[in-house]
């Protein structure tokens, strides 16, 4: 099975951290530079992608997504370094 959903990490402007997921990261980053990007970042632009990984499926993917989002800013930086 090929890995069609991804987690990712963007550094926001304000030097914050904002954590998704997508199937196109690439257009996901252009979205969140542009409009349709998520509310949080839409202020916070620039935003620069920091950190991905891969999932194999939805579900997995938004499961990484909550544990990630549950980690402290300085577990967040540690996982991106």
């Amino acid at each position: 099975m090929t890995n069609d959903w991804f987690v990712y990490i963007l550094r926001c402007a304000d030097k914050s951290l904002y954590t998704g997921i997508t199937t196109d990261i690439q257009r996901r980053l252009k979205e969140h530079n542009g409009v349709g990007g998520a509310r949080y970042t839409r202020s916070r632009q620039p935003v620069i992608l920091v950190y991905q990984e891969s999932a194999d499926c939805r579900s997995s993917a938004s499961q990484r997504e909550y544990a990630i989002k549950q980690l402290s800013k300085k577990q967040k930086e540690a996982l991106i370094f």
